[in-house]
């Protein structure tokens, strides 16, 4: 099974900072099909983006900004607001301050 895993885990507010993976998606990866998970793969980098995170240029997905009703972001702590008002990228995200 294909995984992101760096052997790098620590949960950072409900980020691995290894992977940048959210814990439901660690938590859930062995029930998900290989669709999923190469999809959540892609996404993570940055081949399957939604636009370029405001803070370091990287490519990067948003389920709103993709149209969904839903995105990674919300299963993890709430975290301060980015000055630009869009979306951070995970790495990005997980180095801003809790709320």
């Amino acid at each position: 099974m294909k995984s992101p895993c760096m052997a790098n885990c620590k949960n950072e507010e409900g980020l691995c900072s290894g992977c940048y993976r959210t814990m439901e998606e660690i938590r859930q990866w062995r029930h998900y099909t290989d669709h999923q998970r190469e999809q959540i793969m892609q996404r993570l980098s940055g081949a399957d983006a939604s636009h370029h995170c405001p803070q370091c240029g990287d490519a990067t997905y948003c389920g709103l900004q993709a149209g969904e009703s839903d995105c990674w972001c919300f299963s993890v702590e709430t975290r301060e607001k980015a000055e630009s008002g869009h979306c951070l990228c995970r790495r990005c995200l997980s180095r801003q301050p809790l709320a």
